[in-house]
C-alpha cells in the first residue's frame, strides 16, 4: 500500500508495542481460568472447533490469522450453504459477544504482534478492494482489540463514520487517548451498547453497504 505512517510521538514509537505485549501476556496469565471455562462451555454448547480462526488484514495490509471463541453454529441449508448469521448465532453466542468474551483469544494475536490493544478493528480480507485510499490509512497501524469506533457506537455506526474514526485515530496516537478508549469500551460493554446493527445480528456487510451507495471496488 502507498500510505505511510509516521509515529505521532514517543509513546507510539517506543512504548506502545512493549505495553501491548505486557498487557496481552498478563491477560493470558491472570485470566487463564476464564479461558478454560469459556472454552469448555463453547465445546458443550456449540461443539468443535472451540476457536474461530479467520484471515484478517493487519498493519500495512499484511494478512494474519485472527482467533476468537466460536459464537455460531455451522447450520446449513439443503444446498450446503451456511444459514444467515441471525440463524446461526445462538443465545449463548450472543452472550459471548455482548460481554466480548469471544475476543479473549485475541490476546495471543497481541502477544505475537499481529494486533495492538487499541487500534482500528481488523475486518475481512475481502473488503480491501472496496476501501478508498483515505480509508486504507486505517491499515497503516496495527489493528486493535478495541478502537475508537468500538468505544463510540460499535456496530451501530455506519461504515463511513466508522472508517473516519479509524483514520482520525491513526493521526494522533497517545497514551492518554488509548486509556480513554479502553475505559469507554468497558463502559460500552457493561451497557451492552452497539452490539447489533440496525440491519443485522452483527454488522452490515461492507460490500453490501458500498453497493447500496453505488460504489465499485478498485481494479
Amino acid at each position: 500500500m502507498t500510505n505511510k505512517h509516521e509515529p505521532y510521538g514517543p509513546y507510539e514509537k517506543y512504548f506502545k508495542r512493549p505495553l501491548d505485549f505486557f498487557c496481552g501476556l498478563a491477560a493470558v496469565i491472570v485470566f487463564c481460568w476464564l479461558y478454560v471455562i469459556v472454552a469448555v462451555l463453547v465445546r458443550i454448547k456449540l461443539g468443535r472447533p472451540v476457536l474461530f480462526a479467520q484471515n484478517r488484514p493487519g498493519k500495512n495490509e499484511k494478512i494474519f490469522k485472527l482467533y476468537k471463541f466460536r459464537t455460531m453454529t455451522d447450520a446449513r441449508d439443503e444446498n450446503g450453504n451456511l444459514l444467515p448469521d441471525e440463524v446461526r448465532l445462538t443465545r449463548f453466542g450472543k452472550l459471548l459477544r455482548a460481554t466480548s468474551l469471544d475476543e479473549l483469544p485475541e490476546a495471543f494475536n497481541i502477544i505475537k504482534g499481529d494486533m495492538s490493544v487499541v487500534g482500528p478493528r481488523p475486518l475481512l480480507e475481502k473488503y480491501i478492494p472496496w476501501y478508498t485510499e483515505e480509508q486504507r490509512k486505517r491499515h497503516t497501524v496495527r489493528p486493535g482489540l478495541t478502537g475508537y469506533a468500538q468505544a463510540h457506537g460499535r456496530n451501530l455506526v455506519n461504515w463511513d463514520d466508522k472508517f473516519q474514526m479509524d483514520v482520525k485515530y491513526t493521526e494522533k496516537i497517545t497514551f492518554l487517548g488509548d486509556v480513554k478508549i479502553i475505559l469507554d469500551t468497558v463502559m460500552a460493554v457493561l451497557k451492552h451498547e452497539g452490539i447489533n446493527s440496525e440491519t443485522s445480528a452483527t454488522m452490515e456487510d461492507f460490500i453490501d453497504y458500498c453497493e447500496s451507495k453505488g460504489r465499485q471496488p478498485r481494479s
